[in-house]
């Protein structure tokens, strides 16, 4: 019989696919002799088996688990149920993949009617004993049978009114007592069913409350963001109890080795006196910094101090630790590789390397591109003249203005209807997940910097101020207040996460800057990639953005980009509406040093680079009004008139009349790319005069450059080769004119995007005309998957993915069995007939992880993206290497294109 259940004394930490990330790091504490509650963990295969049986506990598990509480029960001296001495439990979720506050838990297991008055007898302390029973009751009701737990607080917070208590600590026995019995009458209503007396019973429906707990909502939408795979399933902890609120001398806490939200070494975290682990995590109750423990309870903190050090150590990498102290005795109930900003974790990498913990590759690997994203984190323009209704913890640094929302739905829902807005709750939970997602920013009035909100936001690179107890955060009558200020939704506040302050209306913001951390790692990445990252840039602008970022080349120059300047599209429009081939030439004239000029902006930016310049791709109507605008504005300005809007009306009428010529009935698949500049030859001339004739003069000052000269969407290597030649007798033309024989001839070359399948599958007939291929992805993959991608993302897409037909939205990350083979194909048959090609991509996939990963695969020289994404598409082809080595043949390939 598989083995499904394995004590902690028999695991190890390389046993997460296993017993998940918490059970073997919980066998690895215990392995190392540190004070761990003793427990058992079953395995991921279990969880797996429960799905195949149809939602019902595989064979043997039963058999195996009992014979596990047996031997927990020996080592504690316990037995589970007994009413004298009873063995109590806590049951808890353990993914593979950290998937923190995602699935769910369950304290105090074991407790009934009879076992509450041996917990009383056994510690002396009923009120103690009571307080323990009413948490199961919730937690068990919660987790077993969705009951909400806010109507367990609602009879809570009844009871604390009736009784004068503000705190928890403040209710007396018979105060928990009543209080049982008003859960009990809850739990029966809303489950139909009274709570279950038979402790095994309890432990039955727990686990597979968690299993079921990997599909719950929260946890999918967690997935899908973070791309972790559905099948990985989860495991589940049993671990005997610790009590933290047993009295003044217990207590529980979070804390991290290094400060998660900036990465400084030291301890950072938070603790409770006289409380169980939920109420730090939850954010029920508003906890002490980790450093009042210092003089509170110096040694335990200097005892939870050491194995901090010694679990940061042993995992090399800063660890996020949960603790318990009973009657004052330290526990830890767990460790795990701590969620930290980005800022954070560069930083935290980069002090590892020089503390010679890890390698410079290693740091590299670690790096998170979520992280990346989320690095240069906006924060406030100027600090002069701003309302601050009020300051919590900063508990997620950056900044973020948007419209005050009080529901996790009512943001989710905004945010896709295109508004930002800002999440206001007393606190957070789980379920609010997809309001934080939408959220620009986050805003609590309770729980400190180890909340679900704060951790959540971190994750997200979100700003979030948690604890701010100065502001009444009332969700039922949609406004916010201090005792001076009202703030109602729907107007605008501003978060500033780095200083926890909230500031009333919306404040301007600013860019951040790259850090000096952020430098070391792409300077590291640099030495490890071979892999090339090229910028998609369309001004002088953006390739001086570009190259700041690290671009080493642009891959990417849409020049249509440049004729949409509305001094520029009139002439544009001019040439569109020429009725001979002179009149468009006239037009084309005035747009040709308009061109130039940009041209010559780009080539001194990006001074020694090369730039991919794409002759002109979208269809001549886009640059026309539409037919309705159109039309309209003609029914406006009626017959022809004497008061000037003659001439106008004929302009328009014009017009019409153009754009109805032109129109087609699939503008993507007609008259554009290539095709336009074999039909109007005239339009790609006037491009490649303007590209030689700026290259020529930036020559002249001293700049070097490299163009090169892209073809779009040619499908025939007919097409390229007509082209090809045309660019070359205008080039040659160009140069001559220039009359310049003693300076160094301009160096360019010509390719063509690789976009249409037809010329994936024929590459080697089209590699004979070309000296390089990038492949424009956004067009291929709506060509070989037969979707416009605007349509698609609108209607279906989104379905598409929940319903996992696609794992992926192929327009975000590159479909590697479809598309990809395409490019694959592509590759290796133009490179058989021309080994020095030069190959890359230049689509949105060029910024995307999993798609870096693949072009590095297949052999590509560069990747092409968005200015802004540079630094992560250095750090991800790094990574890329570090994971698959060398391809076969690739330095070969590199040391062709270097000598060519």
């Amino acid at each position: 019989m598989e083995k499904l259940v394995f004590l902690f004394r028999e695991g190890n930490a390389k046993m997460k696919n296993i017993l998940g990330g918490k059970g073997a790091n919980l066998a690895e504490m215990t392995l190392a002799g540190l004070p761990v509650p003793p427990g058992f963990t079953i395995s991921t295969a279990a969880c797996h088996g429960y799905f195949e049986a149809g939602d019902r506990l595989p064979a043997g598990l039963e058999q195996q688990m009992s014979e596990a509480l047996a031997e927990l029960e020996r080592m504690k001296g316990q037995l589970f149920g007994d009413p004298r001495n009873p063995l109590l439990i806590s049951v808890r979720s353990g993914s593979v993949t950290s998937m923190p506050g995602m699935m769910d838990t369950i304290l105090n297991l074991g407790m009934n009617d009879e076992t509450v008055a041996g917990l009383a007898s056994r510690t002396d302390d009923w009120r103690f004993a009571y307080d323990c029973y009413r948490r199961l009751i919730q937690m068990f009701g919660n987790v077993v049978f969705g009951i909400e737990s806010h109507d367990f607080e609602l009879l809570l917070r009844k009871m604390k009114q009736e009784t004068g208590a503000s705190q928890d600590q403040d209710v007396s026995a018979e105060g928990w007592q009543r209080l049982i019995e008003q859960y009990k009458q809850c739990y029966m209503k809303r489950a139909g069913r009274p709570f279950p007396q038979d402790v095994h019973e309890q432990l039955r429906l727990a686990v597979e409350a968690v299993f079921k707990s990997w599909n719950n909502p929260r946890a999918k939408v967690y997935r899908k963001v973070n791309r972790i795979p559905d099948n990985q399933g989860t495991a589940v902890n049993i671990q005997s109890m610790v009590y933290g609120n047993k009295g003044d001398d217990s207590g529980t806490g979070v804390l991290f080795t290094r400060n998660p939200s900036t990465g400084e070494n030291h301890l950072f975290g938070e603790y409770l006196v006289n409380a169980q682990g939920e109420d730090v995590v939850a954010g029920v109750r508003t906890p002490l910094p980790i450093e009042v423990m210092r003089t509170a309870m110096p040694a335990l903190f200097e005892q939870l101090s050491q194995v901090a050090k010694q679990l940061e150590d042993h995992y090399r990498d800063m660890q996020d630790i949960e603790f318990t102290v009973e009657a004052g005795r330290l526990y830890m109930l767990q460790t795990r590789n701590g969620k930290r900003t980005a800022q954070a974790a560069l930083r935290i990498a980069a002090e590892l390397v020089r503390e010679g913990k890890i390698t410079k590759e290693e740091a590299v690997s670690r790096i998170e591109m979520s992280h990346l994203d989320q690095l240069l984190h906006r924060g406030l323009q100027d600090n002069g003249d701003l309302q601050v209704m009020a300051a919590g913890l900063p508990a997620s640094p950056g900044a973020a203005a948007g419209i005050l929302v009080f529901d996790a739905d009512a943001a989710s829902e905004m945010s896709r209807s295109g508004k930002r807005v800002i999440l206001a709750r007393p606190e957070t939970t789980p379920e609010d997940i997809h309001g934080l997602l939408g959220a620009e920013g986050v805003l609590t009035s309770r729980g400190g910097m180890t909340s679900h909100a704060a951790v959540v936001a971190r994750g997200m690179g979100k700003p979030c101020v948690c604890g701010c107890e100065a502001i009444r955060i009332l969700p039922e009558e949609k406004r916010m207040e201090t005792d001076q200020i009202t703030v109602r939704e729907g107007e605008w506040v501003t978060l500033d996460g780095t200083t926890g302050r909230v500031i009333i209306g919306e404040a301007a913001l600013r860019e951040a800057e790259m850090t000096e951390e952020l430098k070391a790692i792409l300077q590291w990445a640099d030495e490890i990639r071979t892999l090339k990252v090229y910028a998609n840039a369309d001004n002088p602008a953006d390739a001086q953005a570009a190259r700041q970022y690290g671009a080493q080349g642009i891959g990417l120059c849409r020049t249509e980009h440049m004729f949409f300047a509305p001094e520029r599209l009139t002439v544009v429009q001019q040439m569109i509406l020429a009725s001979s081939p002179e009149e468009r030439k006239a037009a084309l004239e005035k747009l040709l040093p308009m061109q130039q000029e940009d041209f010559e902006g780009i080539f001194r930016a990006m001074d020694g680079l090369p730039v991919t310049i794409r002759l002109l791709d979208p269809p001549l109507h886009e640059f026309l009004p539409s037919e309705q605008e159109l039309g309209e504005r003609l029914a406006e300005l009626g017959e022809a008139s004497q008061d000037g809007t003659g001439r106008e009306r004929q302009l328009v009428a014009q017009m019409l009349r153009k754009v109805r010529e032109l129109h087609e009935v699939n503008p993507m698949l007609g008259q554009r790319g290539c095709r336009l500049g074999i039909v109007y030859p005239e339009i790609y001339d006037m491009q490649v005069e303007a590209i030689v004739q700026a290259s020529l003069r930036c020559q002249a000052t001293g700049i070097t450059v490299h163009p090169e000269i892209m073809i779009p969407l040619v499908g025939h290597a007919n097409e390229l080769k007509m082209l090809r030649e045309s660019v070359e007798q205008v080039a040659a033309k160009v140069i001559e004119r220039a009359g310049q024989p003693d300076r160094a001839p301009i160096h360019y070359t010509v390719g063509t995007m690789i976009e249409v399948p037809r010329a994936a599958l024929t590459a080697k007939q089209i590699a004979a005309h070309a000296d390089f291929f990038s492949f424009g992805t956004n067009d291929l993959t709506q060509m070989t998957f037969g979707y416009s991608r605007d349509d698609a993302e609108n209607k279906f897409l989104a379905h598409y993915v929940d319903q996992k037909l696609l794992p992926h939205n192929p327009f975000q990350v590159l479909d590697a069995d479809g598309v990809g083979q395409l490019i694959e194909l592509a590759v290796n048959s133009a490179r058989a007939a021309k080994p020095s090609l030069k190959t890359g991509i230049c689509g949105e996939h060029g910024g995307d992880k999993e798609s870096i990963f693949f072009c590095y695969q297949v052999g590509l020289d560069y990747v092409s993206c968005s200015p802004y994404r540079i630094p992560l598409a250095r750090i991800a082809a790094a990574q890329a290497y570090i994971a698959l080595g060398a391809p076969d043949g690739q330095r070969e390939r590199l040391e062709i294109n270097r000598t060519a």
